[in-house]
């Protein structure tokens, strides 16, 4: 009897090994399969984190259509902020040496070589000044409100010129908003096909729009604004000197005007009434 109970207890106690072996096997794969997903997560986070997706090459196409229009917009006002600087300058709107020669000229009474000589170096001045002197006939008044005209006219060709940042800033401004709103209808209706059980997974891409096309367009609009104030002031002060530079170079031209009306003759006086010049009556004709 003894046999027996020694090999039915040898049985159940290989058998229950077996079972923790096999328990430690299920257990074993069980963590290999936990650490391979686990990899995998931190590589696709990895991957979902790297510069391509999170940089700014991410966000512009991550922004769509919309921000490449913001992108156009930017390079436009790139451009614009360039040329203004090359052109909008003291030295090419009033050149140094045009109005000292201008008003030495006409000093010296040469009219003619002063017109030629504003006709040769066009700027905003030498327009102006042009537009006076061809109006010397008609006398001081007309000479003042001709350059009056010209640089109302030049002052609103450069306003105009600068207007083009303000635009650009405003049309920025709206296609990001215009990307908000469509990355918030994308992520409204994400929540709408799933009946409300979306997860932020799902919403993330219509929120990451919103916020892209948002930050693109305010990254245009602001220094597109900074420089429209920049400009505008710039114009404005420009304006003012030219004024004062054109009534500097004319002076002598309204002096000579001045001189001359103080040298022509005066009317004579009438007769004095009581005089033997006075009138009289005549007789009528065939009288007595």
């Amino acid at each position: 009897m003894t046999l027996p109970r020694l090999t039915y207890c040898h049985v159940v106690a290989c058998l229950l090994a077996l079972a923790y072996l096999e328990h430690g096997a299920v257990a074993r794969a069980s963590d290999a399969r936990a650490g391979e997903t686990a990899v995998e997560g931190a590589a696709g986070q990895s991957q979902s984190d790297s510069p391509e997706r999170t940089g700014v090459w991410g966000m512009v196409k991550a922004s769509g259509w919309v921000g490449a229009l913001i992108i156009l917009l930017s390079v436009a006002a790139v451009a614009l902020v360039i040329e203004h600087l090359m052109t909008i300058r003291h030295a090419v709107l009033i050149p140094p040496s045009l109005g000292d020669e201008v008003r030495q000229l006409l000093a010296e009474g040469k009219l003619a070589p002063a017109r030629q000589r504003c006709q040769k170096q066009p700027s905003f001045l030498g327009y102006v000044l042009e537009a006076g002197l061809a109006e010397v006939d008609g006398g001081w008044p007309a000479i003042e409100k001709a350059m009056e005209d010209a640089a109302a006219d030049q002052s609103a060709r450069l306003f105009r010129r600068i207007e083009y940042l303000s635009v650009i800033a405003n049309i920025a401004t709206m296609l990001g908003l215009l990307g908000t709103v469509m990355g918030l209808v994308m992520a409204f209706r994400e929540v709408a096909e799933t009946q409300g059980a979306a997860r932020a997974a799902d919403l993330a891409e219509g929120i990451y729009l919103a916020l892209v096309t948002t930050v693109e367009g305010l990254l245009v609009a602001i220094p597109s604004l900074a420089a429209f104030a920049m400009f505008r002031n710039r114009v404005d002060q420009l304006v003012a000197e030219v004024a004062y530079v054109a009534q500097h170079v004319v002076a002598p031209l309204k002096r000579a005007r001045a001189a001359g009306r103080s040298k022509e003759p005066s009317p004579p006086d009438p007769p004095p009434v009581g005089t033997h010049e006075a009138w009289v009556p005549r007789p009528p004709v065939g009288g007595h």
